[in-house]
């Protein structure tokens, strides 16, 4: 039965993508906005609930590992297969304003966060925690790049204020509903497929450990990779990268920023190796956009491979 629920979950992502894509980009011209906010922010929000979830309730039941280890994953996972598999598919177009502002954010949170649990290394103390101040100072970074998205918003709006859609079709309530079906058809399908492949998993002898590095982790990001790899078929290039930036500036910044808030998170000194990855892979995925403001076929197949790398060595590590 689980093999039945789990292609039901497949097929629940990739419809729910397809609806959510159309959806979210229709939403865009209508509030007269480039889709790239809306990758960053509704598209980017929604796909990153998964990761929300399941990080928030890790923290709950005092399981720190699962609740940092999912956001690393998840993100790592964005930026190596999802962009890679989406930029195979269609070359992703790069605004000068993502390369400039939206990848550097996703930089600076990223070694904010590397600063804030790093306390053994820069302020002496027995062990490394996320702590409610940290926690803080998380919510705070977030505030700031919704400050930026909403001032970027109302100057597009601004700036096409004497624009007409040309599409008569095109309304708040049929595109409002369908955004939402998508997204929920995303969630469902991504939580129906991480339970039932996690269970066909244990019944072929796989051990707890190397199930949350490998099905749990790619599970909770599955809504990215489908979103983005759907946006890339519709040639939504700005939706599709918009969709990763976000998502991996919401699962720092706001999924470690309220699970810590909710309950310190102690480190596992294991994690600043994939930190560091992390990093790396961000300034490498800037350098790539820097590439004739695209990033290429040739681009996404090597970061593809970078996962493929990433995904023997924690296999082997653990």
């Amino acid at each position: 039965m689980e093999y039945v629920w789990l292609v039901v979950g497949f097929a629940l992502l990739v419809k729910g993508a397809d609806w959510f894509v159309d959806g979210s980009s229709n939403i865009a011209k209508l509030l007269r906005v480039p889709p790239i906010l809306i990758g960053l922010t509704i598209v980017a929000l929604g796909t990153s609930s998964p990761e929300a979830t399941v990080s928030i309730i890790a923290a709950l039941e005092g399981t720190a590992d699962v609740s940092i280890g999912n956001v690393i994953g998840s993100n790592i996972f964005n930026i190596t297969l999802t962009v890679g598999l989406a930029a195979f598919i269609f070359p992703l177009q790069v605004q000068n304003e993502t390369i400039k502002k939206e990848i550097p954010f996703t930089l600076l949170a990223s070694v904010a966060l590397l600063v804030l649990m790093s306390d053994i290394f820069l302020q002496g103390l027995s062990s490394n925690m996320i702590t409610r101040s940290d926690g803080v100072i998380l919510l705070l970074f977030l505030t700031i790049f919704m400050y930026y998205i909403i001032e970027v918003g109302l100057k597009s709006r601004k700036e096409s204020r004497e624009e007409e859609i040309s599409n008569e079709d095109i309304s708040w309530g049929k595109n409002g509903l369908i955004t939402i079906i998508g997204l929920a058809g995303i969630i469902g399908g991504g939580q129906l497929v991480v339970t039932n492949a996690t269970e066909i998993a244990y019944s072929l002898g796989m051990s707890e450990t190397l199930v949350g590095l490998t099905i749990v982790a790619i599970g909770t990001s599955l809504p990215e990779l489908v979103t983005s790899i759907s946006a890339a078929l519709k040639k939504e290039s700005e939706i599709a990268l918009g969709n990763i930036v976000g998502s991996n500036i919401f699962n720092i910044l706001f999924v470690l920023g309220a699970s810590s808030v909710i309950t310190p998170l102690a480190i596992n000194e294991k994690i600043f190796t994939d930190i560091w990855l992390m990093i790396i892979l961000t300034i490498l995925l800037l350098i790539f956009s820097r590439t004739k403001y695209r990033i290429g076929r040739k681009e996404g197949l090597i970061l593809a491979l970078f996962y493929i790398a990433y995904m023997v060595f924690i296999i082997i590590r653990n």
